[in-house]
């Protein structure tokens, strides 16, 4: 049986999970931008011009999915616990 307890602690540890691998994303593009940006764009045939937009978007449509999925759903549960 699926407690509220439980749902919470998953979500929370989604949360933790998540925010760190955002967290890893970022470094690593900050970091390792220009190699990063060389093996993309030879996978995808893109302007290496272009991947600075592509990786700003990819960075914060997943922390917005971060948010909306784990972040919002945990508080609500916490509220109701």
């Amino acid at each position: 049986m699926i407690t509220i307890e439980i749902l919470t602690k998953f979500f929370g540890w989604c949360a933790v999970i998540n925010i760190g691998l955002l967290m890893l994303s970022s470094i690593s593009v900050i970091l390792l931008r220009d190699s990063i940006s060389r093996i993309h764009a030879k996978m995808f045939n893109l302007q290496e011009n272009d991947l600075s937009r592509a990786y700003f978007q990819y960075l914060a449509q997943y922390k917005i999915a971060i948010i909306v999925l784990n972040i919002v759903p945990y508080f609500a549960l916490k509220i109701l616990n």
